[in-house]
């Protein structure tokens, strides 16, 4: 049979738990006439009489016995997968999710997603993935965090992402804004900066830290301060906010970094508001569509959205 009616198996379930036409028809709601032309098809379709006259009733012959059990569980496997999903326990979850970030997301965010987890759902795993950029773009590094690969959300190699928006994400994924960062500077104490007024124009006179992925020297900071006649003086290009905190925790450079993703990072550093109009940026949470109506994965998603509202107050004065 190239084409089977699978309503057929439902049909056979009612029939053989019945043992009677009539009480079979009642319960799928039937006419018995109904009922006698689908069991005249099952008998044709299966080779066999299935239930057979004896006296007033019905008896199944022995292959309607043999398949009576196999039908009831195919039955019941059909419904279920049919069933709309019910509500997630995460303390009976046992699973794998892959996040991919961006520097700094682990460091600040990371210790309260893995407690609520571990409070929630002990028996779920978070790997957390850095960001890699393939090759090197010839334009400015405009945005610290938009070069994006969507493939991995797409195949299923990596389940959540965290970053900014930009032209490189593709338009079937999913956005979700989890919250707004500026850009602020950073030095050591007893940096110069860290004493009188910073103005725009001491702040470009220092040597300062470049952060790239693609190793460009320019960005939007830079473009700020070219309309006031101004120009950094980018000494070293690092990959990361976390390294570039580093180096200006040791020596004479700015490190330049936005505010709520480096928050605990930067103790014991002198922090300051850039004396520029730089645009602020939207961290967000990005996965792919197919995910979407995951219960597991909708968990996930809400116990990242929770941590970092949790962990972020307001944007306030970052000094000291």
């Amino acid at each position: 049979m190239t084409n089977p009616d699978f309503n057929l198996l439902i049909t056979l379930d009612v029939l053989l738990t019945e043992g009677s036409v009539a009480a079979a028809a009642r319960r799928l709601q039937l006419s018995p006439s109904a009922m006698s032309r689908a069991l005249a098809r099952l008998r044709e379709t299966m080779g066999d009489p299935l239930l057979v006259r004896a006296g007033s009733g019905l008896v199944p012959t022995p292959r309607a016995l043999e398949l009576r059990e196999q039908v009831s569980l195919l039955v019941r496997d059909v419904e279920s997968v049919l069933r709309p999903v019910g509500a997630l326990d995460p303390a009976q979850l046992v699973r794998s999710f892959s996040l991919r970030t961006s520097d700094g997301f682990v460091e600040n965010f990371g210790p309260a997603l893995l407690a609520r987890i571990g409070a929630e759902a002990p028996g779920v795993r978070l790997r957390f993935v850095p960001k890699m950029h393939k090759g090197r773009d010839r334009g400015k590094d405009r945005d610290w965090d938009r070069g994006r690969d969507s493939a991995p959300l797409r195949e299923g190699a990596i389940d959540l992402e965290t970053g900014v928006i930009g032209e490189a994400t593709a338009p079937e994924l999913r956005v979700q804004a989890l919250f707004r960062d500026r850009f602020i500077g950073a030095v050591r104490m007893g940096h110069p900066l860290s004493h009188g007024e910073i103005t725009a124009a001491r702040y470009a006179a220092a040597g300062h830290i470049g952060v790239s992925r693609r190793g460009s020297a320019r960005g939007a900071i830079d473009d700020a301060l070219q309309p006031l006649g101004l120009e950094r003086k980018v000494v070293t290009i690092v990959g990361g906010f976390a390294t570039a905190l580093a180096l200006a925790r040791g020596s004479d450079l700015v490190a330049s970094v936005p505010e709520r993703h480096t928050g605990n990072l930067r103790a014991g550093l002198f922090c300051f508001p850039l004396p520029i109009t730089a645009p602020q940026i939207t961290v967000s949470l990005i996965w792919h569509p197919r995910l979407d109506a995951d219960p597991a994965h909708r968990w996930l998603r809400h116990c990242v959205r929770e941590v970092c509202a949790a962990t972020l107050g307001p944007v306030g004065d970052p000094q000291g």
